[in-house]
């Protein structure tokens, strides 16, 4: 045993970074790292050099006399605690005949500049090395305008297809797996077949031998793997968003139009979404703080106007500059003293859809990306087959009525509800709830209205002015309806006696099977649903809806109500 352990190269687990210049500009190793981290005590950076690499060492860590969760022990127990914490960091920085790279240890990664990360080099790698059975996990953004982000995991790898991924509504960002036949040390020695990775956009997760020798091998294999043409058939999906130049022409014109929208804080086409950085621990942050120059402001929520409000009187083609000159802070405290994250800066919390001309580009994470034809295609695709459907009601119109004292119109949806209700074979189910301990004493509305042929009716007015938040709140209501009535016995059983209460022989009291949703939508003007009409956002939260609901065996009809 002891002249195996001699025989086989050691390595260790690290995390692998690509760092990019822009093209013409001379970086020194030291550029790379953010520059407050090379003058603060405790820390120190130290230049080497070593056959094949040109080097820089910064490492350091803060001690703390207590660590900051000692108080909140203390307090519960009544035990005097006093206990000392220290995170420790490291970074090499390296520059080598295939690149420029860094391995970050402890929390290292938080010295890096960020605006030199090779954000495509992590999935370039995924997606050509992964083995077919050996996805083990997937995390992804949504691209439905919540920012939402799903993470997938199995316990042994399996097939990309067995994760029941939304190919057209999702951006992966992270991915996980095993890799085999690839000349890695770990691969080439001992008895591993296969050796476990996690990729980021900008980074590798992979054990890494530590000799230098074998380590520049290493990196060789690794550009060997990237520099191939053509992802995997299974994983050619992640590369359906291609991210793009912040300098090129597609990126310089939808930064033009962003620049715009940046200017209405209740555009459809904004939304919040998270970094990749505060993913861990946004769940648990109990506040945030938005500083840019001398104003602060502390919330317990963070939401889009008010981080849009640091920017709202910028000039036209300053607001995205100063959008990343507000630092936001997320804590794991209500008094702000233990940081759920590293700092980032307003644009990395920022997604916009983008029309340029007939691009679309979707800005997300502080980058920009191009929507790739074939994902258009198949979303268009979709939709319009859904709105093509002859729908089983019509819904009449919606009329502008009086405004009240506050300046409301008085047709709101209450309003129209009971306008449609008074038709015959509809019931009225909107703001009737069914209590149950289940949704802790608020209660459920199944629908706004029960049509004659047993359609849940779901009404919802989107002008332009109220964002993608309404449409996806509806779609919404729709899946968590049917979902309950299949599920639960109790309410399905309050939600019929309602029924029969109004209409005793009503058909859906013996026929339950296929349900049927329809989604009736007032557009600003009344205007038609098609896919032009519908940003991004809400077409993808729409089709995610549609498979979900088809799922559950409920169709689904999309209505247009004219004014």
């Amino acid at each position: 045993m002891s002249s195996q352990k001699k025989r086989n190269p050691a390595t260790r687990k690290s995390t692998l970074h690509r760092l990019k210049a822009p093209d013409g500009q001379a970086v020194q190793l030291r550029d790379f790292v953010r520059s407050d981290y090379l003058k603060r005590p405790g820390y120190q950076a130290r230049d080497f050099s070593r056959e094949g690499i040109e080097g820089l060492l910064v490492t350091g860590g803060v001690p703390r006399a207590r660590a900051d969760w000692c108080t909140a022990v203390q307090d519960i127990t009544g035990l005097e605690v006093n206990e000392r914490s220290h995170s420790a960091a490291g970074l090499v920085l390296m520059r080598t005949g295939q690149g420029t790279y860094a391995l970050s240890y402890g929390v290292g990664f938080h010295m890096l500049d960020p605006y030199f990360r090779d954000d495509d080099f992590g999935l370039e790698f995924a997606t050509r090395s992964l083995d077919e059975d050996g996805v083990i996990k997937v995390r992804n953004q949504i691209m439905d305008g919540r920012g939402r982000v799903d993470e997938y995991s199995v316990a042994r790898g399996e097939r990309i297809d067995g994760f029941g991924l939304d190919r057209f509504g999702a951006i992966v960002r992270r991915i996980g797996g095993t890799v085999s036949g690839i000349e890695l040390t770990s691969l080439r020695s001992g008895t591993a077949q296969r050796v476990k990775v996690e990729c980021a956009e900008s980074t590798i997760k992979l054990p890494l031998a530590t000799s230098l020798e074998e380590f520049l091998s290493d990196l060789r294999a690794i550009e060997e793997v990237c520099a191939r043409e053509e992802p995997l058939p299974e994983l050619g999906f992640v590369a359906r968003l291609r991210a793009l130049d912040p300098r090129g022409r597609k990126a310089t014109d939808a930064q033009a139009v962003l620049e715009k929208l940046l200017g209405d804080q209740g555009s459809p086409r904004l939304a919040l979404g998270i970094p990749e950085l505060c993913q861990e621990g946004f769940g648990s942050a109990q506040s945030f703080r938005l500083t840019r120059g001398n104003r602060t402001v502390n919330l317990a929520d963070l939401d889009l106007p008010t981080l849009l409000d640091f920017v709202r009187d910028k000039a036209e083609g300053t607001r995205l500059k100063a959008l990343g000159e507000v630092r936001v802070m997320m804590y794991s405290d209500d008094d702000q003293q233990t940081p759920a994250s590293a700092s980032t800066n307003g644009r990395e919390w920022l997604i916009a859809d983008v029309p340029v001309a007939t691009d679309r580009c979707f800005y997300g994470q502080g980058k920009w990306y191009e929507v790739g034809a074939g994902f258009l295609e198949t979303l268009e695709e979709e939709l319009r087959q859904l709105f093509a459907k002859e729908p089983t009601v019509v819904l009449p119109p919606w009329p502008e009525g009086e405004r009240d004292g506050k300046g409301r119109d008085k047709h709101d949806e209450g309003w129209y509800n009971e306008h449609v209700a008074d038709r015959t074979g509809y019931i009225l189910f909107d703001k009737k709830n069914i209590v149950t301990d289940k949704f802790n004493g608020g209660g459920l509305e199944i629908c706004d209205l029960l049509g004659p042929q047993n359609q849940l009716i779901c009404v919802k007015k989107a002008t332009s002015s109220q964002g993608t938040a309404p449409l996806n709140h509806l779609f919404a209501q729709g899946v968590t309806a049917v979902e309950t009535l299949r599920s639960d016995d109790r309410i399905r059983s309050q939600f019929l006696a309602r029924v029969a209460e109004h209409t005793p022989g009503h058909r859906m009291l013996e026929d339950f099977g296929t349900l049927r949703v329809v989604f009736g939508i007032l557009l600003k003007g009344g205007q038609n649903i098609t896919v032009d009409s519908l940003f991004a956002f809400a077409q993808v939260s729409l089709l995610q809806s549609v498979r979900r609901l088809r799922a559950m065996n409920a169709e689904v009809e999309i209505v247009p109500i004219r004014r």
